[in-house]
């Protein structure tokens, strides 16, 4: 009778050990499981959160391309001094919220030429330069965050 209850104690023992083993790899598998799924929500939120932003700044950019003409008609006012009253006023506020965006205005007369944010429109040689250069801008560029929105329209100087 003593080794029946041997047996059956050393057959509980083994079952035991067998559910624990059994418990413990299920245990490692949902832990397992479970950490994947939280990486991978983790990536899905980065790269929704990444997406948006992309999304924001493609929608910012094509409402500032669409005011550049207005910007430059402001422009043009103000050189030929039309620039006055109220609509100085409609033409500041425009200028500072497109600069708030990120707008940004570039090319000044004297720039070395950059066909990367450049259009060549004219071209002519001189002996005072002594690389290509921007002599003329025609009509300013503009970016929005490292992003050519236009180039700006110069006339091109090389040396001869």
């Amino acid at each position: 009778m003593t080794e029946n209850i041997n047996e059956t104690v050393d057959e509980s023992v083994e079952v035991a050990a067998e559910v624990e083993a059994e418990s413990f790899d299920l245990t490692a598998t949902l832990t397992a499981d479970l950490q994947r799924l939280q990486a991978e929500y983790s990536n899905y939120r980065k790269r929704v959160e990444r997406d948006r932003a992309v999304a924001s700044e493609i929608a910012i950019a094509s409402v500032l391309s669409e005011l550049l003409s207005t910007l430059d008609d402001i422009d043009r006012a103000a050189q030929h001094g039309e620039l006055t009253g109220g609509f100085k006023s409609v033409a500041d506020q425009l200028i500072n919220t497109t600069t708030k965006l990120g707008l940004e205005k570039y090319g000044q007369d004297g720039d070395e030429f950059d066909p990367q944010i450049h259009e060549a429109l004219m071209h002519d040689t001189s002996a005072d330069v002594k690389v290509a250069t921007a002599s003329k801008i025609l009509q300013p560029g503009y970016k929005f965050k490292e992003r050519v929105l236009r180039p700006a329209r110069v006339s091109v100087t090389d040396p001869e």
